[in-house]
């Protein structure tokens, strides 16, 4: 048993460690269009991570695509083409405003506007009712009452 949990504790270091990718860029501008690209691109099988810091296999054959074709002279627009076109518009953490995404990048506006709305109907019905409220005039018998009353307290 003692043995069993030393060779564990002597493993388990070797399992935990992740692959890096190496890349050797031609020049800085390139290597930051890579590190720029990959932190956008969403990794298909994590869901919540960018594809630079997923450990996924996917993940890492997806950086090697970005190297190949950036060093291969292609643009940061046609990485996100390939890319697009072969996982679909998941990939992008900012999806493109085109007539599939137009709710998505404009529905909560539309939402917030129509709760303003809402919110000064609201309030606005409120104060009507609070400044037109029950104007009736009194009979002679309330009058008389009143009359009372006030006479009451100018008296003491």
């Amino acid at each position: 048993m003692k043995h069993l949990l030393l060779s564990l504790l002597l493993l388990w270091p070797l399992s935990v460690t992740a692959a890096i990718d190496a890349y050797e860029f031609s020049d800085p501008v390139t290597e930051a269009r890579f590190q720029e690209l990959t932190a956008e691109l969403r990794c298909p099988k994590c869901q919540n991570n960018n594809i630079a810091d997923s450990n996924s296999p996917i993940a890492s054959d997806l950086r090697r695509e970005v190297y190949l074709m950036l060093e291969a002279g292609a643009t940061d627009q046609e990485v996100v083409n390939f890319m697009v076109d072969r996982y679909g518009e998941f990939v992008l953490y900012r999806p493109r405003v085109n007539e599939m995404t137009w709710l998505l990048w404009y529905g909560p506006f539309g939402l917030l506007a129509v709760g303003l709305v809402v919110v000064l109907l609201v309030s606005r019905n409120r104060r009507r009712r609070q400044s037109a409220g029950p104007q009736r005039e009194l009979d002679a018998r309330e009058r008389e009452r009143l009359n009372k009353l006030l006479q009451q307290d100018k008296d003491t």
